[in-house]
């Protein structure tokens, strides 16, 4: 008792009490000072705006996106607010300034904005391809044709049911093109319009037991609720390749050129293109993808 006396009101403190007491009177001194300032880790991305991403619905609804879009965004900062439309208006949202940067896969839409100086350094970052898929009886008898227009007349010549996007769609571009091609103008009862995305057309055309054209990872993604077959593939002309394009810091005062560049360069980065080529093995059992950073049209498609 006579040492917990002393302890307590002499002039030294009990050891827990003297560790407080150099904590606080440290605090005090820090405060004196000149304010302190806290520096983020260098792996935290520094506070930025928002990339304004134009694209296709097809392109959103296959999930690609939902995991490159977080990924840009742990990496860069910025946040992404993306419109998903058909290919035709994404296109001109970019071109009239309401977007940075836009995700398109018809290059016959995408050619005129770049010749008039709208949309910047177009760059392949990936491609599928274009199948006709169908009842699995097929009775067109369009399996094992090597050409999408050989198969497209045998479809109108036995008039076996059709059904179009009928959307103004860049997939409803390319079976313009293939009917074009075929030499055929479709029409009658055994052509039937959705006026619907991917995803509508297909379920639609499972219920009429019917062919329709489809990209692949939007079939592999409806694969295992549709009896649907894919009958003709492999056609090069029928791949569809994606670009990136950066809209003109001209087309408009929303525009944000660096923005748009930022993004344009993640998604033809080596991390990004791993994730393309990549995505869908796990959920699908194949790849919906090819990267394609650093090709041409031609190492595409064959031609020009």
């Amino acid at each position: 008792m006579q040492e917990d006396h002393q302890s307590r009101f002499s002039g030294r403190l009990p050891r827990g009490l003297r560790a407080r007491a150099a904590i606080v009177a440290t605090i005090a001194a820090l405060t004196t000072l000149a304010p302190i300032k806290i520096v983020p880790p260098l792996t935290m991305p520094l506070p930025r705006g928002d990339v304004a991403l134009s694209t296709t619905a097809a392109l959103r609804d296959s999930g690609l996106l939902g995991v490159l879009v977080p990924l840009f965004e742990e990496r860069t900062g910025y946040r992404v607010r993306m419109v998903a439309t058909h290919l035709e208006r994404a296109l001109a949202l970019a071109a009239h300034g309401d977007a940075d940067v836009v995700l398109a896969h018809v290059p016959g839409l995408e050619r005129p904005y770049v010749a008039e100086g709208r949309l910047l350094r177009r760059r392949l970052v990936m491609y599928d391809e274009f199948v006709i898929v169908g009842p699995s009886e097929d009775p067109a008898g369009i399996r094992g044709m090597n050409t999408v227009a050989q198969a497209m007349r045998a479809i109108a010549m036995r008039r076996a049911q059709f059904v179009s996007r009928a959307d103004d769609s860049g997939t409803h571009a390319v079976e313009r093109d293939s009917w074009s091609r075929a030499g055929v103008a479709p029409g009658g009862d055994w052509y039937i319009e959705a006026r619907q995305g991917m995803s509508g057309t297909l379920g639609l055309a499972d219920a009429w037991n019917a062919y329709t054209l489809a990209d692949r990872g939007a079939y592999v993604a409806w694969r295992r609720r549709t009896s649907l077959s894919i009958l003709l593939d492999g056609e090069r002309s029928l791949r569809k390749i994606y670009c990136v394009l950066e809209a003109n810091a001209g087309n408009g005062p929303n525009v944000d050129p660096v923005a748009g560049n930022a993004f344009a360069e993640f998604v033809l980065s080596d991390e990004a293109q791993d994730v393309i080529r990549t995505f869908g093995r796990t959920t699908y059992g194949e790849p919906v993808f090819a990267a394609a950073a650093g090709l041409k049209d031609s190492d595409v498609t064959g031609s020009d």
